[in-house]
């Protein structure tokens, strides 16, 4: 009895050494990368060992923890938020176009076009209303192509390399050029990154005290913009250390990965590429969204890897679907 015991307590212990950190990712080159890169830098008989503390993690969230067509999906909760303000308030094209649904024309705006209308949708109340209006959005609103929410549009194989860099000791980040209060509203629910851990987009908070309450109020005006160079400022300014591992998706990463992989410890860069135009989208060099074109033509001689969606993911999204 004592051997067969012994027998299964080291079967079990043999499974649990060799269970599959990422079962959603195909055996392939970028799998392989990953799994190596994380067995070096925590072990500590490796001459690429990193402790612990400096083991940090950065991660795009819109492309790269979610999907994000047809457009970034804050820009649809702004849509919704806007086609519920008074008619009398729309005045501008802008706001017009997103009050009617009218993407092609709210896209013709340009980029001012698109912050008049996420500040119309972010503004004149406290961070905490404005926290509420998400939560409630992200319930009940479904997205035009899949009707699914758009909280159930995570990608599984993302799911799974944060929680296997968090079982192997990494702090991980998210790094979005999405608004930091709006992804912080679902950080820890969707993808257990506490809200203190979450770098973003943010438009001017005033502290101010309304019958004795004191709140935060969100003003229209731009703080500061987490995109492209401002990846690496964010990262700095919220964390205040190099990562090791960044991913993303779009050109828009580009500046996080080039300054995670620059250091003086070992770094690792990934791309989530968007190959997969039946069970997603696929897109890459062309397009308003995700665009990735630097990223493509100079990741790989940087050592850069790519997740080829349709190659690398076994699925794509939670076995919800």
């Amino acid at each position: 009895m004592r051997t067969l015991l012994s027998a299964t307590a080291l079967s079990l212990a043999a499974t649990a050494l060799w269970a599959d950190p990422l079962p959603s990712w195909n055996t392939g080159e970028t799998k392989s990368a990953i799994i190596s890169f994380v067995d070096a830098v925590t072990d500590p008989a490796s001459e690429d060992y990193v402790t612990p503390e400096d083991r940090i993690a950065v991660i795009d969230n819109d492309g790269t923890l979610w999907s994000e067509q047809p457009v970034y999906f804050q820009l649809f909760y702004s849509i919704d938020m806007v086609k519920k303000m008074d008619p009398s308030a729309l005045t501008s094209d802008a706001l017009n176009a997103a009050a009617a649904e009218d993407m092609e024309a709210l896209l013709a705006t340009g980029e001012e076009g698109l912050m008049e209308v996420v500040a119309a949708a972010h503004t004149d109340m406290s961070v905490a209303e404005f926290k509420t209006k998400v939560a409630e959005w992200l319930e009940e609103a479904r997205h035009p192509t899949t009707g699914k929410r758009y909280t159930d549009m995570v990608f599984q194989p993302m799911l799974e390399l944060l929680t296997y860099l968090r079982d192997e000791g990494f702090a991980t980040y998210i790094v979005s050029g999405g608004g930091i209060d709006f992804v912080r509203v679902f950080s820890q629910d969707v993808y257990g990154v506490d809200a203190s851990q979450v770098v973003g987009s943010s438009l001017v908070s005033e502290y101010v005290v309304n019958d004795g309450v004191p709140m935060l109020m969100k003003k229209p005006d731009l703080f500061f913009i987490d995109d492209k160079v401002g990846k690496p400022v964010g990262i700095n300014h919220h964390i205040g250390k190099r990562p090791i591992f960044a991913a993303g998706n779009s050109d828009g990463d580009f500046e996080m990965l080039e300054w995670t992989t620059s250091g003086d410890a070992p770094g690792f860069g990934l791309y989530v590429h968007h190959t997969d135009a039946e069970r997603e989208w696929a897109y890459d060099r062309e397009g308003h969204i995700g665009v990735l074109n630097r990223g493509l033509d100079e990741g790989a001689e940087r050592g850069w890897h790519f997740a080829d969606m349709a190659k690398d993911w076994a699925v794509v999204f939670p076995a919800s679907e």
